[in-house]
């Protein structure tokens, strides 16, 4: 009877127990989060990351600070090395851009598959502009330029972050479109690349808005044309490339993404977080001022996919304008 007894007291205890214990804890941060950038400092990549950090601790949505580190080597092939190297890694995630693809399509031997990695939130889609400096009286319009750049030749330079990044395909995309050939010369970052510009070392770049905004505000660059489908709200006097008869339209991705084989609960944090962030005034009011497209955060299966594409698509740009062009050699 006394072995019955307490053998029932047993089993009330532990139902009890489990009642007490409820469901089991979501998954959250149990060490500081590395937010890898694959840029250099003072570029679009850079300040985004660094504005998303400094929400994230503002709004309190993770119990561990997230630390930027950039890693600019290689057009962001450090980078990626890095993030292949942390497969199954939950506290590391990266703010990415087209080098994403066009370094691994361009560096083979970097064995690195940007597909497999673990796709988070797509924060938005930047933009390019071309600039020159305003003392530059001459040019006042792409006309102008395409004319100068001419007959400049490999005499004009223009400054960019690096072979086989972004605006090294946006520049030899131009090369092809007006038949002309420039000397390309790299920056570890965008706003290093600005700041040459400004600086005069430069001729011209084709840098996103943001990293261009501070002198633009102060008078010192301007705007020629815009490679977007539409007109920015940040430039609305400013001429698309379609809209002046040139068939250049070119997007830069800014996605969250971590290491190949992060964990299910992992993910379902990082993805809630970014999507918070994205539906904030902060981030939505940024976009505005700074020309990025940030209609919708794809994510999970989605970003999946829209990554493949992009990849394609990038072999296919490559194959078109030549890795040579794209990267200098």
């Amino acid at each position: 009877m006394n072995r019955k007894l307490l053998s029932s007291v047993a089993g009330m205890l532990g139902a009890l127990a489990v009642l007490v214990a409820g469901p089991a804890q979501a998954w959250e941060p149990k060490k500081p989060v590395e937010f890898i950038i694959m840029a250099g400092t003072g570029g679009g990549a850079d300040q985004i990351a660094r504005l998303l950090q400094g929400l994230i601790e503002k709004k309190g949505l993770s119990p561990r600070p997230f630390i930027p580190i950039n890693k600019p080597g290689g057009s962001g092939a450090e980078a990626l090395r890095y993030m292949q190297d942390k497969a199954g890694d939950d506290h590391t995630v990266m703010m990415t851009l087209n080098s994403f693809y066009t370094t691994p399509i361009i560096q083979p031997g970097l064995g690195v598959d940007p597909t497999k990695f673990t796709p988070i939130g797509l924060m938005a889609m930047d933009t390019f502009l071309l600039w020159v400096h305003t003392d530059r009286k001459d040019i006042t319009d792409l006309d102008s330029y395409v004319k100068t750049v001419k007959s400049a030749g490999k005499n004009w330079k223009v400054g960019g972050t690096g072979s086989g990044q972004e605006d090294s395909v946006l520049t030899a995309m131009m090369e092809a479109e007006f038949d002309y050939k420039v000397t390309y010369i790299p920056f570890p970052g965008g706003g290093t690349v600005a700041k040459n510009l400004i600086g005069k070392q430069i001729d011209s770049t084709v840098n996103n808005p943001s990293e261009q905004m501070s002198f633009y505000e102060a008078g010192s660059s301007k705007p020629l044309v815009q490679f977007t489908g539409e007109r920015m709200a940040a430039f609305p006097n400013v001429p698309t490339a379609k809209e002046l008869g040139v068939n250049i339209e070119y997007y830069m991705q800014r996605s969250v993404n971590g290491p190949p084989g992060m964990s299910a609960g992992a993910v379902e944090f990082y993805t809630n977080l970014f999507q918070e962030l994205f539906d904030s005034k902060e981030w939505q009011d940024f976009c505005v001022s700074d020309g990025l497209t940030c209609s919708k955060m794809l994510k999970g299966g989605e970003l999946g996919e829209f990554h493949a594409k992009q990849y394609v698509a990038h072999e296919k740009l490559i194959a078109q304008v030549g890795a040579a062009a794209i990267t200098g050699e």
